[in-house]
């Protein structure tokens, strides 16, 4: 049964932060939107109002996520990489790390006129990479390293150094690190 009642202001997004605690998967604006009757617009600008109070909200392809809510969840080992591949061989790298144990945080492009863009991916799995994938494919999105012929970094973290190590190890013999000349 749905939640007919309508939040306000300072209510509602006190409510948004208690469903981003309580949940550790993310929420997508639609799906919060629905649960508290109002426009996805208004959560997005809801959204925008706690962060600026410096709440530790994550927006990723899936959805809202509390990043504090995740601290506990936080792997010890975190490295940096970088990539280089084409956009239809995205799927494979990340499904290549993640089988490795590992997960991957973020995707970085270094462009030679916007400089340094980054955004979160935080997958860890098949399940989310494949989410991640059918999102850039059902918005006709372009990947961002599409606007540096291929070459991106990711922050990668697993339980070890060991998981991370030969997760690198699989991405070089799949021709996927990048190794400047």
């Amino acid at each position: 049964m749905s939640n007919k009642k309508k939040w306000l202001g300072e209510e509602r997004r006190e409510k948004i932060l208690s469903i981003l605690e309580e949940r550790s998967e993310p929420q997508s604006g639609s799906s919060l939107a629905k649960e508290l009757n109002v426009s996805r617009q208004v959560i997005v600008q809801d959204i925008t109002l706690l962060k600026a109070k410096g709440l530790p909200i994550l927006s990723t392809s899936q959805g809202y996520v509390l990043s504090e809510s995740n601290i506990a969840n936080s792997l010890p080992s975190s490295r940096v990489v970088v990539c280089r591949h084409t956009p239809e061989e995205t799927e494979e790298e990340l499904l290549l790390l993640v089988d490795y144990g590992v997960t991957v945080k973020d995707v970085e492009v270094k462009h030679p006129v916007y400089g340094q863009i980054t955004s979160t991916v935080n997958v860890s799995n098949r399940k989310e990479v494949k989410q991640f994938i059918e999102k850039i494919k059902e918005t006709k999105a372009t990947y961002l390293l599409e606007l540096t012929k291929g070459i991106h970094i990711h922050t990668l973290e697993a339980r070890s150094d060991e998981d991370i190590d030969d997760a690198l190890e699989a991405l070089a013999e799949a021709g996927f690190l990048y190794e400047d000349a």
